[in-house]
């Protein structure tokens, strides 16, 4: 109950600044000025950037990204209108802005919430009447609606500022800390610390906040926040894993450990409230670097190891699974030092890891855009999608010569969705609601006729009654309450009949069959039928590295992309969206890391869709991702030695086999349905663990531990899940714009 009141007072209070924006400038322009070219363009803009586009942010985060959104608006407005002077050129250039500034989706969530106002500024410019003369009003316009708009989101009842994903980092950290802290004075299972840790790396799931929050952009913050807060949630795994056993006592080498894990959350989590910043281009100071106690650690188990009693394999298994917390908690330090602005050297770190440190801003972004620039990326269907319906939107409203024709491109464009069935529901009952908008409109037009002030007095109450109800009604009140609204607007600007009212009707009942074309013979399914294939091919693609890393554990092969492996894994479908670490390269890393990005995005749109039938929520694709992620992270940190000479031959044939079942387990997993992934890699064998040297039982006990946390991840992603809703928007807005997920950890 609270939170739909939240929801209708920000509704409320967004409806309050696009109504004061719109009324400020359209009102002068039109009957002090008498500039009715630039009171459209004041009337649309904050329309367009305050109704159309679902800006991220709050206050004056949405200010700012309205001002920088006006310079690219007057761009598209120049373009249009040069363009305006035939169909044909109207029609190149509507499918060259449309599929740009859609698939700029994959920049973050401010350029794609910018995205669909910025198509309305092309769209508005681009229809006749050929008039360049009229360019500087449409410029002032434009000018004069973005500053108002920026100055009411600014200072017109500002929205309390949404929560930051770098403060729920840092909470879960403290939550981690307590819980390390914990396990090391603890004598005996802790469920309920095991549920709370559960709980907190559930709220790290991007998917609990609001788009704006996400960190979902291209560039190097971004990258490390979603870096950070991924390794924050392997974190709190691994820690609900030793809170839920019991205790090894006497343990003092993970004890010392899980001291220093508790103090680096403890430092990172403060650091991360307080926004510091890299001293010196240094990480995050600290009075011992985590680093130098997973080295000391290394040391520790390795002389426990060589003494007279060797460790029992229930304290092996516990301090490899203390040792992954540590390396989880290493990244997460390190990502949270590059998010912050410090200049990570990255000693003794897997540079693969964290490549983007080094990169600049043009680079991260040609990294980005690159990688989705395949059909198998949704964020490529839905830019593809959109271009091709605003083009054959805008040959359709030419040709016929349809009076306001760039009513037809704005139905195609509000009224998309990325499925064909969620297309047709919001066309449906956009129909509806603008056939009783029209007749509404007319009776209004018949009864006041041409008086002007009946219409200006009517507007500013319009507006803000529409621009309320339509976001919280659906597409039936948004579309139905805005047909009014644009019919008592032009009825000020030139004389009008009952016909304005026909005319809408007509396009928007001519733009939502051209979107309704576009859904059914364009990706009709959306990401339902992407989110197989692309979990697929990330499941493929880590299957040989699982087998690569453990062979180059126990062989001592060194990189994990050896010559050999890179062979096998880089086929003509390699275009990695992440390029590795200077050097020789590493195509089995990159391309697993490049299908990871690709099969996120799958399953960020597949959460915006309408729920699945049962059949299509058979598995639990958020553990598919968490698989490929676990066998880089794996692939990134164990290969760490020289290999392991001396180790009996028995001893390799178990590591061997023992990969290969996972990798066959994986392979059979990606077919979809799963056949027979149920699977466990057997353990060592007790017979097998007396021959082998101490110093090589540690380590052959991590690669042990990381393959039962792989087949883990297998069972748990075969599993039936119930079917789960959309993703409810946070601040719903109509017309409401398709959504588009970003190339980005979004789980």
């Amino acid at each position: 109950m609270a939170e739909g009141l939240s929801a209708v007072a920000r509704t409320g209070r967004h409806a309050a600044h696009v109504t004061a924006a719109t009324a400020a400038g359209f009102y002068p322009a039109l009957y002090l000025l008498d500039r009715p070219v630039a009171g459209i363009y004041a009337l649309f803009t904050p329309i367009a950037f305050g109704i159309l586009s679902p800006l991220p942010g709050a206050g004056r985060d949405r200010a700012a990204t309205v001002l920088r959104a006006v310079p690219a608006a007057a761009v598209l407005v120049v373009l249009g209108t040069v363009l305006a002077v035939g169909t044909w050129p109207a029609v190149a250039g509507m499918l060259a802005v449309g599929f740009a500034l859609a698939f700029g989706a994959a920049c973050g969530p401010r350029t794609a919430g910018a995205a669909p106002g910025l198509q309305l500024f092309y769209i508005l410019a681009c229809f006749p009447p050929y008039e360049p003369g009229t360019l500087p009003q449409r410029l002032v316009g434009l000018a004069v609606g973005g500053a108002l708009l920026a100055l009411a989101e600014a200072f017109l009842f500002p929205d309390a500022p949404e929560p930051s994903y770098r403060g729920r980092i840092a909470d879960a950290l403290d939550a981690a800390a307590l819980a390390a802290s914990g396990v090391v004075r603890g004598e005996g299972p802790d469920p309920e610390t095991a549920g709370r840790l559960g709980a907190a790396g559930r709220e790290l799931r991007l998917s609990r906040l609001p788009a704006g929050a996400r960190p979902t952009g291209a560039g190097r913050t971004d990258r490390a926040l979603a870096q950070a807060g991924a390794a924050t949630r392997r974190l709190l795994d691994q820690l609900a894993l030793l809170a839920a056993h019991v205790p090894a006592p006497g343990d003092t080498v993970s004890a010392d450990l899980l001291r220093g894990i508790a103090a680096s959350c403890t430092e990172t989590a403060g650091a991360l409230r307080r926004g510091d910043r890299g001293r010196r281009g240094r990480t995050l100071p600290g009075p011992q670097l985590l680093e130098e106690m997973v080295a000391d650690f290394l040391k520790a188990r390795g002389g426990a190891a060589a003494g007279p009693e060797p460790a029992p394999r229930a304290v092996l298994v516990r301090r490899s699974t203390v040792l992954t917390a540590a390396v989880s908690a290493v990244t997460v330090r390190t990502a949270a030092s590059l998010a912050l602005g410090g200049r990570e050297r990255l000693h003794g770190l897997p540079r693969e890891q964290f490549w983007y440190a080094a990169e600049g801003p043009a680079r991260l972004l040609a990294v980005r855009i690159r990688g989705n620039l395949t059909r198998r990326s949704v964020v490529f269907q839905n830019a593809l999608r959109t271009a091709l319906g605003l083009a054959l939107a805008r040959l359709v409203a030419g040709s016929l010569d349809l009076s306001h024709g760039f009513w037809v491109l704005l139905a195609v464009l509000t009224l998309g969705r990325t499925t064909a069935g969620a297309t047709w529901s919001a066309v449906r009952a956009a129909a509806a609601g603008t056939l009783a908008g029209a007749f509404a409109a007319g009776l209004l037009i018949v009864g006041a006729g041409g008086a002007s002030d009946v219409y200006a007095a009517l507007l500013v109450p319009m507006m803000l009654v529409a621009f309320t109800l339509g976001p919280l009604g659906g597409p039936a009140w948004g579309q139905g309450l805005f047909t009014l609204v644009v019919a008592t607007a032009f009825a000020q600007i030139a004389p009008v009949t009952w016909r304005l009212a026909e005319a809408r009707l007509v396009d928007v009942l001519t733009g939502s069959a051209i979107g309704l074309l576009c859904g059914l013979l364009a990706w009709p399914a959306g990401a339902r039928a992407e989110i197989r294939y692309a979990m697929s091919a990330l499941l493929r693609s880590a299957a040989p590295l699982v087998r690569a890393t453990a062979t180059a554990v126990t062989d001592g092969s060194g990189r994990v992309a050896a010559p050999a492996l890179a062979q096998a894994q880089a086929g003509p479908s390699a275009s990695p969206e992440e390029p590795g670490d200077p050097g020789p390269p590493s195509p089995g890393v990159r391309l697993t890391l490049h299908r990871l990005r690709i099969a996120e995005a799958a399953y960020a749109q597949y959460r915006t869709e309408p729920a699945a039938s049962a059949a299509e929520t058979a598995h639990d694709w958020l553990a598919v991702l968490d698989h490929g992620s676990r066998t880089l992270v794996g692939a990134y940190w164990l290969p760490r030695t020289d290999g392991m000479p001396g180790l009996p031959p028995e001893a390799r044939r178990w590591a061997r086999e023992a990969a290969e079942e996972v990798v066959a387990a994986t392979v059979r997993a990606a077919g979809f349905p799963p056949d027979g992934v149920r699977t466990g890699p057997a353990p060592l064998p007790p017979e097998v663990a007396e021959r082998v040297p101490a110093p090589l039982l540690a380590p052959l006990t991590d690669v042990e531990v990381w393959l039962r946390a792989l087949a883990r991840d297998l069972e748990a992603g075969a599993a039936p899940q119930a079917p789960q809703a959309p993703q409810a928007p946070q601040a719903p807005q109509a017309p409401q714009a398709p959504q588009t997920p970003q190339a980005q950890d979004t789980s």
